[in-house]
């Protein structure tokens, strides 16, 4: 992703965002998952890779019973300490990701994986989402316990068995070897900047998406 300044020439490129014919990615309306995760605390903790953190951030710090949401990395080797300026490399392992700590009395880890794949990220697309390519722009779930893994590998199943999507599933299940947050700098990013021509072209889409499709599950005061 274009990284940004608060330029005065902001809001022209943003004009020229929003009248582009380039469009976000397409919002699907995944399956109910058949296999959930059992609760064992009252707050879980969940992380996603899905391309550019902000948008995976702010969508999902729109969705009913998540208390916070975090953008940093994970993916890579156990003790590595990273930055965003390394993971842009591409060859560090880490994805960025968004480590998600929710509600389940409010929101199950299922319904997560579902407005993750119908909203914010193509499962289809091996090592990039819209215009972001690299390693550390894949879709990967990080499951922290087995009830986690069991849902998401059997989602993925699902997906695949769904017909919404013509090529293959390619989204990983990888083990979760710590997350490590970013830099304040890129947290709440969409809260912060919405009229970034990023956030116009590529976020908010899915934002709107979120409200649309999920109206249950939306609120529109984003957590904290």
């Amino acid at each position: 992703m274009t990284r940004r300044s608060k330029a005065p020439f902001l809001l022209f490129l943003a004009a020229l965002a929003a009248a582009s014919p380039l469009h976000a990615e397409r919002a699907v309306q995944a399956p109910v998952p058949k296999v959930d995760a059992a609760p064992s605390r009252r707050l879980e903790t969940a992380v996603f890779a899905g391309g550019c953190y902000w948008g995976v951030e702010g969508v999902f710090s729109h969705v009913k019973g998540v208390r916070l949401a975090v953008s940093g990395f994970a993916g890579g080797p156990k003790g590595r300490r990273v930055d965003y300026a390394a993971v842009s490399g591409g060859d560090t392992g880490f994805a960025e990701a968004v480590r998600v700590t929710y509600d389940p009395a409010q929101i199950s880890y299922g319904s997560l994986l579902r407005i993750f794949f119908s909203v914010i990220a193509d499962p289809t697309t091996l090592n990039h989402q819209g215009p972001d390519h690299g390693t550390q722009y894949r879709s990967a779930l990080f499951p922290l316990n087995g009830e986690q893994e069991r849902a998401a590998r059997a989602y993925l199943v699902q997906l695949g068995q769904s017909g919404l999507w013509r090529d293959p599933i390619v989204t990983r299940v990888e083990p979760f070897a710590g997350f490590q947050d970013a830099g304040r700098d890129h947290q709440d990013f969409m809260r912060k900047n919405p009229l970034h021509p990023y956030i116009l072209r590529w976020d908010k889409p899915k934002l709107a998406a979120l409200r649309s499709m999920f109206p249950a599950q939306y609120r529109d005061k984003p957590s904290a």
